[in-house]
């Protein structure tokens, strides 16, 4: 049978380098097939756009009747506008008006294409379905090149409270004589093997070399004695019951995790890597979708669902 056409969503990442999509449904936030593509190429918005329509088309199987969307998106992003911010990532979608762009491309009304921070989408697909479910207060954390942020209540993203920093961004918080991303981060993972060998190479090149460069592993060590100091001091007024790791670092858990976990308070927040990881800003817009069509969140949702078990 197929699936009511309000139980599904076609859902984007749109990340640095490539664009990913799928079709998310709410039974379980299930992902169809994922589809991908790099958007090195794109040199125009019409260009994007134009990528957009083929990726969903094919995450879809064609756009029949029509389809909503939800795309998680880097920022500067007005999110409500759907208008771009972004002036030195993809810089041909500065002030461009995506959501009327795609409304007609999908078939749909401009009210069902929605935007979300990708930091948001992540910790949303975690708390919707990945590590961060059962979790009051959580904290998402993206590792890459830079570090991302995101914060939930009750499965509801918060970017303001009682120990949520402005916009929910951690990146730019002071942090020893500059700022968090300055020690954590991809870049701060290649700079400190740089201080020891006077060798440059990524984090991932680093991950690899690992096993049989000590330096290598150092470096590792380092950057995670900086992340758990961060999540042991500069997030702590949050008073998270976890913390979920993502992004491309967190494939290289197992060589800084010993050193996060050394500098965490006591009691500590659950730590925990990211169970969804590349699907997770796909998820993410899944759940962001079916809330707001519900009017609830994940943990309101449950709890009915749990009541609605109970004997009467």
């Amino acid at each position: 049978m197929p699936e009511p056409e309000e139980s599904r969503v076609l859902t984007f990442d749109v990340g640095g380098s490539h664009v990913a999509a799928a079709v998310c449904f709410e039974a379980g936030f299930r992902l169809g097939p994922v589809v991908t593509a790099h958007h090195d190429g794109v040199r125009t918005s019409a260009a994007f756009i134009d990528l957009l329509t083929r990726l969903g088309s094919e995450a879809a199987g064609g756009f029949g009747g029509g389809i909503a969307a939800t795309l998680a998106v880097p920022g500067p992003f007005d999110l409500g506008a759907g208008i771009s911010g972004m002036r030195h990532k993809l810089p041909y979608l500065f002030g461009v008006d995506l959501r009327h762009a795609l409304a007609p491309r999908f078939h749909c009304e401009p009210r069902e294409v929605k935007f979300l921070n990708d930091a948001n989408a992540y910790l949303l697909g975690e708390v919707g379905a990945g590590a961060a479910r059962g979790f009051g207060r959580v904290i998402g954390l993206t590792l890459g090149t830079g570090v991302g942020s995101a914060f939930a209540v009750n499965g509801r993203v918060v970017t303001e409270g009682h120990g949520v920093p402005k916009d929910g961004e951690i990146w730019n918080l002071p942090y020893e004589n500059g700022i968090v991303e300055d020690c954590v981060s991809g870049r701060a993972i290649s700079s400190a093997y740089a201080r020891r060998t006077g060798e440059t190479r990524s984090a991932a090149e680093l991950a690899a070399a690992a096993p049989e460069d000590s330096a290598a592993r150092e470096a590792f060590a380092e950057f995670g004695d900086h992340l758990g100091r961060t999540i042991g001091t500069v997030l702590a007024e949050f008073r998270a019951e976890a913390v979920v790791l993502g992004g491309g670092i967190a494939h290289a858990s197992h060589w800084f995790l010993p050193a996060v976990r050394a500098r965490l308070p006591h009691p500590a927040p659950e730590l925990r890597i990211s169970a969804l990881m590349d699907r997770a800003a796909l998820v993410g817009c899944g759940v962001a979708w079916f809330d707001s069509l519900r009017n609830t969140s994940i943990a309101d949702r449950s709890a009915l669902a749990r009541s609605d078990s109970l004997p009467g």
